[in-house]
C-alpha cells in the first residue's frame, strides 16, 4: 500500500481492538508502573474500542478525515494513564495528515506524536511507552522509504525499545518485566504492520526480562561535541535520556560540550551526538557494576534528591543518583515525587530534599496513599549542601537503619553559609542593607553586608568573611556552589584565597544553577 486511505485507517483500529484484547490479560498482569493496580491492558483497550466505534459510526471522505475522528474518540474514551497517552499518539498522526499519507509522512507524524503525547506528561519518566514512541521518533527522523516500510521500521524499534524497558526503570527490574504501557503502544504499531503489509499480526514480544547474560546495559560513553546550537542541547539530552541514564552535557564556555550517558546502544548516543554537531575524543568503557538490577533480587533501597537548580541536578544524576529537578521558587507536586519514589529501586527510599520547602512538599507525598507500598524516610536539609554532605556519606554496603543515621549525621553537623544580593532595603542584626549589596549569612542569620555593586572582588571577601566564621568552629571539608548569578571568575578567585589562608582545608566546588544564593558554602 503506497498510501493511507479511509479502510486501512479503519482496518488499523479494528487490528488494534483485537490485538489489545486478546493481549489485555498479559499487559494487565505486568503493570507495575507508575501504580501496580493491573488495567494497563484494560484501559488501552478501552480507549482504542471507543475510538474504533467512533469512527465506525461516521462516513469520513478520506484518510486524513478518518485519522481525525479516530482521534476524537481516543481522547473523549481516554482512560488511565496510558490510555491517555495512547489517544495522544493517534491526536499526533491526526494533526499531520496532510496532502499524500505516504512513507514520509508516517515518519513526520510519528515524530509528531511523539511531541504531543510527551506534552501531555508533567513529568515524563525514561524506561515508559513514551521512552518507546520517542525511540521509534529518532529511528525515523527523515525516512523516506514506502509506507510498510516505515511502519515496519517502527514496529521494529518500537519492539527492540520496549526490552530496554526495565534497564532504564528500576521498578521494572525489580519486578522482572517490560513496561506494560509500552507493550500495547508495540500492539498498535503490529497492527498498523499487518494492516498494511497483509501479514499476521506480530504477538510474540517478550513480557519479561532477558537473563542476566542478556542484559547489555554495561557502557560508559564519553565524547566531546564541537558545533552544537545552544538551542538544540535540550533535545540532545532528551534523546540520550532515552538511551540509558546518567546523562550529562556541560559546556566549556567556548562553543564545545563534554557529553556522558551510561547505555546498552554505543552507536545510538554517538549519533544522536552527530544529528546536532562534531564529535571528537571518543571514549567508550565498560560499567563494572551495570545500573539494572537482576529480576527477583538486587538491591533493596535507593537515595533521590529533590533540589532547585538545573546544573545541580545534573551533577546528582552523573553520579546515579535519581533527582527530580524543581524549578526555583515552586514546590512539587505529590505527583512529581510520587514519580520520583516510583522510579527508585528497592522498597526502603531515603530522600534527601535541598530546601525548608522541599523538605515539606517531600513528608506530604511520603505520607500518600500512593506511596504506601514504600519504605521512605525523609531527611531534613535545609540547604544543597546538606545534601551533598549526605551523599557523602552514604554506603550501600551498610546496614539501611546505619546509613540512613550516618547521612542525617552528616546533613546535620553541616554548617551553611550563604551570599546574596539584596533586592530592596532591609534591616538587619548587623545594620542596614541597601539594595544590590551583598548579604552574607551563616545558619540562616545574616552576618555581614559589602555594599553594592556585587563585584567579583567583594564576593570573594565577602565569602571569605564567611568562611573563616564558620572555619574557627572547625572544618576539614568546605563545599561551595555557585548560583546562576555568580560571575564567572568568582568560584577560582575563592578557590585561591581559601589555599592561601586555610591550605588545611579540603575544597570541593561545583556549578548549581541556584538563582536565589549566589554563592552557597557548606563546612564539615
Amino acid at each position: 500500500m503506497r498510501v493511507l486511505d479511509v479502510a486501512a485507517v479503519s482496518a488499523w483500529a479494528t487490528g488494534c481492538v483485537h490485538s489489545l484484547a486478546s493481549l489485555r490479560p498479559a499487559i494487565d498482569e505486568i503493570n507495575v508502573y507508575p501504580v501496580a493496580d493491573s488495567d494497563t491492558g484494560s484501559n488501552m483497550l478501552f480507549t482504542m474500542t471507543g475510538a474504533a466505534k467512533e469512527l465506525e459510526a461516521a462516513q469520513p471522505k478520506d484518510a486524513a478525515e478518518a485519522l481525525k475522528i479516530l482521534a476524537r474518540g481516543a481522547v473523549a474514551s481516554a482512560k488511565g494513564n496510558s490510555g491517555v497517552i495512547l489517544s495522544q499518539v493517534v491526536r499526533g498522526l491526526a494533526d499531520s495528515a496532510q496532502g499524500e499519507l505516504d512513507g514520509s509522512w508516517l515518519a513526520k507524524a510519528l515524530g509528531h506524536a511523539d511531541e504531543v503525547a510527551t506534552g501531555a506528561v508533567s513529568r515524563p519518566v525514561a524506561g515508559t511507552i513514551l521512552t518507546v514512541l520517542h525511540a521509534v521518533a529518532l529511528a525515523l527522523r527523515g525516512d523516506t522509504r514506502s509506507l510498510a516500510e516505515v511502519a515496519r521500521e517502527a514496529a521494529k524499534e518500537a519492539a527492540h525499545a520496549l526490552e530496554k524497558t526495565p534497564l532504564q526503570l528500576p521498578a521494572l527490574a525489580r519486578a522482572g518485566v517490560v513496561d506494560a504501557g509500552a507493550r500495547g503502544l508495540v500492539a498498535v504499531l503490529d497492527a498498523l504492520v499487518g494492516v498494511l503489509t497483509g501479514t499476521a499480526l506480530e504477538r510474540d514480544h517478550a513480557l519479561e526480562v532477558p537473563t542476566a547474560e542478556e542484559l547489555t546495559y554495561a557502557w560508559e560513553v564519553m565524547y566531546l561535541l564541537d558545533g552544537v546550537d545552544e538551542q538544540s542541547l535540550p533535545t540532545l539530552r532528551k534523546e540520550l535520556s532515552g538511551l540509558g541514564d546518567s546523562v550529562t552535557v556541560a559546556g566549556d564556555g567556548s562553543g564545545s560540550h563534554a557529553v556522558h550517558v551510561h547505555c546498552a546502544d554505543i552507536g545510538a548516543a554517538i549519533e544522536a551526538g552527530l544529528g546536532l554537531g562534531r564529535p571528537r575524543k571518543i571514549r567508550v568503557e565498560p560499567l563494572l557494576t551495570p545500573t539494572p538490577i537482576e529480576p527477583g533480587g538486587g538491591l533493596d533501597r535507593t537515595v533521590v534528591a529533590v533540589v532547585h537548580g538545573g546544573e545541580l541536578a545534573e551533577l546528582l544524576r552523573a553520579e546515579s543518583i535519581p533527582v527530580l529537578a524543581v524549578a526555583e521558587g515552586e514546590t512539587p507536586s505529590v505527583e512529581d515525587v510520587i514519580g520520583l519514589l516510583n522510579e527508585a529501586a528497592g522498597r526502603h527510599v531515603t530522600v534527601l530534599p535541598g530546601s525548608v520547602a522541599l523538605t515539606a512538599a517531600v513528608d506530604t507525598a511520603a505520607g500518600h496513599a500512593m506511596a504506601a507500598d514504600r519504605d521512605v524516610v525523609v531527611i531534613p536539609c535545609v540547604s544543597p549542601v546538606q545534601v551533598l554532605a549526605a551523599l557523602a556519606v552514604h554506603d550501600a554496603g551498610r546496614r539501611t537503619n546505619d546509613d540512613v543515621v550516618a547521612m542525617a549525621e552528616a546533613a546535620a553537623a553541616t554548617r551553611r553559609g550563604e551570599l546574596r544580593i539584596a533586592r530592596e532595603e532591609s534591616l538587619t542584626w548587623v545594620g542596614r542593607a541597601q539594595s544590590g549589596d551583598v548579604v552574607g549569612l551563616i545558619d540562616d542569620e545574616v552576618v555581614l553586608i559589602e555594599p553594592a555593586p556585587a563585584s567579583e572582588t567583594n564576593l570573594v571577601a565577602a565569602a571569605m568573611n564567611v568562611l573563616n566564621r564558620m572555619l574557627a568552629l572547625g572544618g576539614e571539608l568546605v563545599t561551595v556552589l555557585s548560583g546562576a548569578a555568580a560571575p564567572p571568575g568568582v568560584a577560582e578567585e575563592l578557590a585561591e584565597q581559601l589555599r592561601l589562608e586555610h591550605p588545611e582545608v579540603e575544597l570541593a566546588g561545583y556549578a548549581s544553577g541556584q538563582a536565589e544564593a549566589v554563592l552557597l558554602m557548606g563546612v564539615e
